[in-house]
């Protein structure tokens, strides 16, 4: 079947990698794609977001199966624009419709969801300009840390968590008064902070059925300790060591099936995957957030060490027959460490030349783009470099040894992935 990846980061080029193996996939093209997609599949200039250049794209291709990386077309609807549109409802699609992508698109709906189903997460209340008083009053009666998120996408950014009251309330009228996030901070969720360790949970579900992905731990900042600014993630392994079978099975029992069993109970229908972002608290799980996709650079971890054809995997999901599907995974830990532009995530520079990128070697571009001379940086994130190894230590380790030998100016890199575990 010919299929379109939908997006241009390291997830994308990680699925179209995968994709490209199956002997189901006669075609394989990626909107817009990058340097990295470009050699298993043809990209094409569309941006994630133009619904009618993806339909002329899905219909001049024959596009049989479409998967949607990004979370923005998602929550703009982009599976229901399909449905509704009669050339285009019999094409499949994983990712979510927007009742469903709420679980993302709003931090509010997402533990309203939650908190009607029994789920474990943070306490918390939610706040708008009207209620900016109210809002000042619950900062006041909580603990700091205080935990304030923006109701509504943006870009990975909208959360804040200060010590001092006095800067929580001015950030809060920050948020909902002068639109710092813009109007996804129309609304306020405040939350109690928790402390713990977090990890990635992935989920595939045909609306009834569901397998459960491989978990990973990703780390978000910046510089080596877990210090810094917060990015869009510098490095992750899968499996997570400090996940036994007891663990697991609690999230499992408290929060993957009541997810799953809550969508159908609240007559949402999802088809795609669910990412839960948790937390371990002493020795129980919590939910952080909800995400529609999968996660990055989770994905360049845990697609590697699926070694089911995702094609069939994925037209199970399309015909609700994922019921059929066992998933068979590699013992073996992967690692991953992402390369960055200088400066990133602040401001940062682009176009720099990338030398030394190696063949047959997991190399997964996030912000690349390809000249007539070769491979260019054209983003913050730039590479994320995988690598499989007996443990997470091996892992990382081959991982930063085929690192060492890729270089562009101004490259930076954790080097520290896994130090925690």
């Amino acid at each position: 079947m010919n299929i379109l990846v939908i997006g241009g980061g390291g997830r994308e080029h990680t699925l179209c990698w995968k994709l490209s193996k199956s002997n189901e996939c006669s075609a394989l093209f990626a909107a817009p794609g990058n340097a990295g997609t470009a050699s298993c599949a043809t990209n094409l200039p569309i941006g994630v977001s133009d619904f009618g250049a993806i339909k002329k794209a899905v219909l001049e291709n024959e596009i049989q199966l479409v998967i949607v990386g990004p979370e923005e077309p998602l929550v703009l609807g982009i599976h229901d624009y399909f449905l509704n549109d009669p050339d285009l409802k019999t094409v499949g699609i994983i990712g979510p419709q927007a009742a469903a992508a709420s679980l993302e698109g709003s931090k509010a709906f997402a533990k309203a969801f939650m908190k009607r189903h029994d789920i474990p997460t943070a306490a918390y209340a939610e706040f708008t300009s009207e209620t900016i008083a109210e809002g000042e009053a619950f900062l006041e009666q909580s603990q700091p840390p205080y935990v304030l998120k923006a109701d509504g996408l943006a870009a990975g950014k909208g959360v804040l968590i200060l010590e001092d009251l006095i800067e929580a309330k001015k950030e809060l009228r920050e948020m909902l008064l002068k639109n710092k996030f813009g109007k996804a901070s129309n609304k306020v969720v405040i939350e109690e902070f928790l402390s713990g360790i977090e990890l990635s949970c992935f989920v595939l579900t045909d609306g009834i059925n569901y397998v459960t992905l491989p978990m990973a731990k990703d780390y978000k900042r910046i510089g080596e300790g877990d210090t810094g600014l917060n990015t869009g993630g510098m490095g992750a392994v899968s499996p997570v060591p400090f996940v036994d079978q007891e663990f697991e099975d609690k999230i499992a029992d408290q929060i993957v099936k009541p997810t799953i069993h809550g969508l159908k109970k609240d007559g949402i229908p999802y088809q795609g995957f669910v990412f839960i972002g948790l937390i371990k608290v002493g020795n129980q799980p919590k939910v952080i957030e909800y995400n529609v996709r999968l996660g990055d650079p989770e994905t360049e971890v845990v697609l590697p060490r699926i070694q089911n054809d995702l094609v069939t995997v994925f037209q199970a999901v399309t015909e609700g027959r994922l019921d059929e599907i066992k998933l068979e995974i590699t013992p073996e830990t992967a690692a991953t460490v992402m390369a960055v532009s200088k400066g990133y995530p602040e401001a940062y520079e682009k176009g720099k030349r990338i030398e030394g990128l190696p063949e047959n070697k997991m190399v997964f571009h996030a912000g690349t783009t390809l000249r007539e001379d070769g491979v260019y940086t054209s983003g913050g994130r730039v590479l994320a470099v995988t690598s499989f190894g007996q443990d997470f230590q091996s892992a990382v380790k081959s991982a930063y040894n085929t690192l060492a030998k890729i270089h562009f100016e101004g490259i930076n890199y954790r080097k520290d992935i896994g130090f925690d575990l």
